[in-house]
């Protein structure tokens, strides 16, 4: 594969370092950004043809055009996105102001909606893709959770209707599962007094029993899409399941069930029973990370 190139948000930490990792492993060249710079920096001077980096608020409605630019400027072109930043402050519906709504929806909307508006034209040339990280809270409730689960719920239909009206364009919404990411901590941190019990409970549960994903299992998956997309998953929104999505092994087990005509089979712990349809995407985008 030649190499290419990509703008990725909340590089510097989690998932989005990660995907930058793998991604430069790869050879692909990256325009990273975040608001910490020393990450970037680290980047940059362990890959100086490779890297370029804009450290600041993804809120700040100039950062967009100057990611954009910047990849043009350096490297010609931009073949894909992956918007990736997001904050989770768990607050129940009641208690949250206007306000903190606003910014929840700041950063995790309209700054990842801007920067696709502003790719949009280099992404048509290159018949790019893009990459929203979603969550599975955007299809199950979680107490707590309204702004943020809604938020990545507007990913989900954005990245739908881009799949729709460009068609030169791969988009894809992915929930990554339960990573050992910062945000984890905030929830565990935070989320008590707020959250359901059980829930709660569930993700202390998993941090103690250490069976957190770690940020480059969903991180290494989505990379690889980014850098060789699957057009007929265009418009879908899917979970990031280690064991479901990659290996020959699950291929052969939906073939099997697809054609036995059986139901729908339990994807995922996080998002429970889904439709048949992101069931067979699962099955697809198994056989794109297996080419």
């Amino acid at each position: 594969m030649s190499s290419k190139v990509f703008i990725i948000t909340g590089a510097s930490k989690g998932i989005g370092a990660a995907i930058t990792r793998y991604l430069l492993n790869q050879s692909h060249k990256v325009v990273i950004t975040a608001r910490s710079s020393e990450p970037l920096e680290g980047l940059k001077k362990s890959h100086p043809e490779q890297v370029q980096f804009i450290a600041g608020d993804i809120v700040d409605p100039q950062l967009p055009s100057k990611l954009v630019d910047l990849a043009v400027s350096s490297f010609g072109k931009v073949d894909g996105l992956v918007i990736n930043h997001g904050m989770l402050a768990p607050k129940k519906f009641a208690d949250t102001t206007l306000e903190e709504w606003r910014k929840i929806y700041d950063i995790n909307v309209f700054s990842g909606i801007a920067l696709a508006q502003a790719a949009i034209t280099e992404l048509r040339k290159s018949k790019g893709c893009i990459v929203w990280v979603s969550s599975g809270a955007a299809a199950k409730q979680y107490a707590a959770w309204s702004s943020y689960g809604s938020s990545k719920a507007v990913y989900n239909s954005v990245s739908a209707h881009i799949a729709l009206e460009e068609p030169d364009i791969t988009s894809v919404a992915i929930a990554p599962g339960r990573v050992d990411t910062e945000m984890q901590g905030v929830l565990r941190s935070e989320g008590q007094s707020s959250m359901n019990k059980a829930q709660y409970d569930s993700f202390v549960e998993a941090k103690e029993k250490g069976i957190l994903l770690k940020p480059e299992q969903p991180g290494n998956v989505m990379a690889k899409f980014v850098a060789d997309p699957l057009k007929e998953l265009s418009g879908k929104f899917f979970s990031y399941v280690l064991h479901n999505i990659l290996g020959h092994q699950r291929l052969m087990t939906v073939q099997m069930e697809l054609t036995r005509g059986r139901g729908i089979p339990r994807i995922g712990s996080s998002l429970g029973m889904l439709e048949t349809r992101t069931w067979i995407s699962q099955a697809m985008l198994a056989l794109c990370l297996c080419r």
